[in-house]
């Protein structure tokens, strides 16, 4: 296995704090009409709030890597049952956070997860907004929303 160098925080222009010398990268699956959000465990960094699985990028891992790694190791998919549709992301100019949008097939389930997750859940898009939100996907929901509806109308999701 490669070594982990993505790990550390980063201090942004935007005056924020960042997880991820690299950058970081999520996934957002969608499946039936809903979207997979992870409990955050409540130790954790913005801990019991409700967003993507995701984390830190390795320099040596592309954004769908890093996203579908980070998934795999905090939910226990298999990312053999998903389709990368589509790309968000959140560009700070010195760090930045890649939001892949992935549709899930039905065989995709949420074996194993790790101490980060608490809970998985499976929501309807006009549900998520008010669930108590990562900070940062909270921010960034309102264009997700906007881009996974537009992938929905368009067929792609």
């Amino acid at each position: 296995m490669a070594k982990r160098d993505g790990d550390g925080w980063i201090e942004c222009r935007c005056g924020g704090k960042h997880w991820g010398l690299n950058g970081a990268a999520g996934l957002l699956l969608y499946r039936d009409g809903k979207v997979m959000l992870q409990h955050r465990a409540p130790w954790v960094h913005n801990g019991d709030t409700w967003g993507l699985p995701g984390g830190a990028r390795d320099s040596h891992e592309s954004i769908q890597e890093a996203a579908i790694r980070e998934s795999v190791e905090e939910t226990g998919i298999d990312p053999t049952h998903l389709e990368v549709v589509g790309l968000f992301s959140d560009d700070h100019s010195d760090w930045r956070y890649d939001t892949v949008i992935a549709k899930a097939h039905g065989d995709l389930n949420t074996a194993t997860w790790n101490p980060e997750t608490h809970d998985i859940g499976w929501y309807e898009i006009s549900e998520i907004q008010g669930l108590n939100l990562h900070p940062s996907f909270a921010k960034t929901w309102p264009t997700l929303q906007n881009l996974v509806t537009d992938l929905v109308a368009s067929g792609s999701l």
